[in-house]
């Protein structure tokens, strides 16, 4: 099996320098985080941007929806910022016969407290046993881009009325 990773940035990439959270997004940490594990699977890993996704506009998702389009292989993970995931995968959802998965953390990879790890592992497990669509991996849960939101004050993705999984 191969999967196909994007990174565009986000807090799941942020390098803090001090204590006043001046940060920079830096290079993509899945790198490290695959790298240090036992894994069975093949992956390729390619940085499209180095943005905050409150910093991400139009443009930004034209190139992500373009790159993943343009893909040859079936699964891709995009690892992205939590504040505007759900406005990509919607910008994603015409994108027909692939799985794709986005998925980010809440404080960066870095942090020993972060989430990237366990929301990385759920992303591989979903973009290797879900059909062909576009979904959200975040808090251990599969998401609908269509029908979930960032819930700030709990920092969890939560589903919006009518959502499926």
């Amino acid at each position: 099996m191969r999967i196909k990773i994007f990174s565009v940035g986000g807090t799941i990439d942020k390098v803090y320098f001090d204590k006043l959270s001046q940060y920079q997004v830096g290079f993509p940490s899945v790198r490290a985080i695959l790298g240090s594990l036992p894994i069975a699977f093949e992956y390729e890993i390619e940085s499209l941007l180095r943005k905050d996704s409150l910093d991400m506009d139009e443009a930004d998702r034209h190139l992500v929806r373009d790159r993943v389009a343009a893909e040859p292989g079936r699964r891709i993970i995009i690892t992205h910022g939590t504040d505007t995931m759900v406005e990509t995968g919607q910008r994603l959802s015409d994108i027909r016969g692939k799985c794709i998965v986005l998925t980010g953390a809440m404080e960066p990879a870095d942090f020993k407290s972060s989430d990237a790890v366990f929301n990385v592992g759920v992303a591989v497990g979903a973009v290797s046993s879900l059909p062909d669509g576009i979904y959200i991996a975040m808090n251990g849960r599969i998401f609908d881009p269509f029908k979930c939101r960032k819930n700030r004050d709990l920092g969890i993705f939560e589903e919006e009325s009518g959502a499926w999984q």
